[in-house]
């Protein structure tokens, strides 16, 4: 099936003939469902941190830092903005010019809100000869649009989402990559540093490390501190064959293999090479003005709070069980694996090397909010491959439609993912672990896509904070609505909440 000009082009990227077999292999079999135990809610896998509590996993945290600990803030940021203006970009090519659909109604009549609004001005000033305001009211709606899309103005359309004028500040409007440097230095901060890593397409990244390096000494000055700033790329190695309906290998139209990439599962590669303590990751869309960030920062110490104090006790009682525990010592482990790491022995024998297989792996606590009914996953109770039971983070693709039991615990279930994790990623002997040895390559994902008017069948590898994780401690805690703000359509930045 694979000639000496596919395994050439396939071993240019990195990829062995193995995988691409093990690919095709997985179109045709597909990947399971998950077998799920519970929803997971307040008082059964989730967490709810009273006043008193949060003030002290804060403090744990303040003093974790204190000990000079290594913190990377870790920003998933080479999606395009392309889909945020799905709406816009059908409004240029309607058959009708002036604003119909409710969409473009409240996009026109609220322009002047937009953080971007003075920069769109001005580049309809210097293509147009006229400002927005001019433009619409000669009813050339369409001019304004096409100026914030296109390559000749703003070219919204095609850059990465993080660089998008988002909030606007009396010293001029910020982009998301900016709002995460300011994070970075409120809450991740240590040793005077601020570790910032930003995953950015090939295609933008000297884009964005200029517009870095235009920005980030203003905000080292404000808060006091140095910032280290890195970037990665997703691998060529992590992209994915694609394939026809009939599950063989996709072609190109000069015979050659189409390749798409994994999706953010592939980004656990970038994360396996930092080095680092504790790496906190967040979506690089939900950011929020100064004004609102108190909530956040205090929430991301609590996260984070929880996380050094269960990896302190986890660390704790490898070092009994490596000096040999007692009895009672084992059964007190077990209650903690069970209760604080809600990972439960079903049908399994609880022994030392049980516990110490459970205790001596990543760790991570996720912040998930109330279900207000944004598409996504949401946190489970969930069957491993070794029989256990654990908290997982799912999305409807892992779920079997047809188990009306499984249905209702996903249209039910109270809360959701927003991507607000907290990970620590060394074992209790100061060494990192290898990070793609905890993925569970069952968990990933099949979609129907298509290329140049042909229907295609495209791999997603297990999602980052889905099966990429499965095999890690996993703590739920419920975080306030108000930390999660995303940016899903350009309409989303008139929300109060980015005003």
């Amino acid at each position: 099936m694979l000639t000496q000009q596919d395994l050439k082009q396939i071993a240019q990227r990195g990829i062995t003939e193995a995988q691409i077999e093990t690919q095709l292999k997985e179109f045709e079999t597909g990947f399971p469902f998950l077998r799920l135990e519970a929803a997971a809610a307040v008082g059964n896998g989730i967490v709810a941190p009273t006043e008193a509590e949060r003030k002290q996993l804060v403090a744990a945290w303040q003093q974790y830092k204190a000990e000079g600990r290594r913190v990377v803030k870790f920003v998933p940021a080479s999606g395009a903005a392309s889909r945020m203006f799905k709406n816009m970009f059908a409004f240029v090519d309607a058959d009708y010019d002036v604003p119909t659909t409710d969409f473009e109604k409240k996009y026109f009549d609220e322009i002047e809100k937009f953080a971007f609004y003075d920069a769109l001005d001005a580049v309809c000033r210097k293509n147009e000869g006229k400002g927005i305001k001019e433009l619409m009211a000669a009813g050339q709606y369409k001019a304004v649009a096409a100026n914030m899309l296109r390559k000749e103005g703003l070219n919204y359309g095609q850059l990465p989402k993080g660089m998008l004028l988002f909030h606007k500040y009396d010293e001029g409007a910020r982009t998301p990559m900016e709002e995460h440097l300011v994070e970075g230095a409120l809450y991740a901060a240590s040793n005077g540093e601020a570790h910032v890593h930003f995953t950015v397409s090939h295609e933008h990244i000297e884009f964005f490390k200029q517009k870095v390096a235009e920005k980030a000494d203003g905000f080292a000055q404000k808060y006091g501190i140095k910032y280290d700033i890195t970037f990665s790329e997703q691998k060529p190695s992590t992209d994915t064959v694609a394939a026809n309906p009939d599950n063989t290998p996709f072609r190109e139209a000069d015979g050659s293999l189409l390749f798409r990439p994994g999706g953010h599962g592939a980004l656990i590669e970038n994360l396996n090479e930092i080095e680092a303590d504790v790496i906190f990751i967040k979506n690089i869309d939900n950011v929020v003005p100064d004004r609102l960030k108190p909530e956040t920062v205090e929430w991301k110490q609590v996260i984070a709070g929880v996380l050094v104090s269960l990896q302190k006790k986890a660390f704790e009682y490898l070092r009994l069980l490596d000096a040999g525990a007692t009895d009672a010592q084992l059964k007190e482990m077990a209650e903690f694996v069970e209760q604080s790491l809600c990972c439960r022995a079903k049908g399994n024998k609880v022994d030392a090397d049980y516990l110490r297989r459970k205790l001596n792996r990543p760790m991570r606590v996720c912040g998930v909010v109330k279900n207000v009914g944004e598409p996504g996953g949401g946190p489970f109770l969930t069957y491993n491959q070794d029989g256990t039971v654990s908290l997982q983070i799912l999305e409807s693709s892992q779920i079997d439609t047809k188990n009306e039991e499984y249905m209702k615990m996903f249209t039910l279930g109270t809360h959701f993912n927003p991507v607000d994790l907290v990970c620590a990623v060394k074992d209790y002997k100061g060494q990192p672990f290898n990070l793609p040895a905890f993925v569970d390559k069952t968990t990933g994902f099949i979609s129907s896509k298509s290329k140049g008017g042909k229907e295609l069948k495209a791999l997603e590898l297990p999602g980052l904070w889905n099966g990429a994780m499965s095999d890690w401690s996993t703590i739920f805690v419920e975080v306030p609505l108000g930390t999660f703000n995303p940016v899903k359509t350009v309409n989303d930045l008139l929300r109060e909440q980015h005003q």
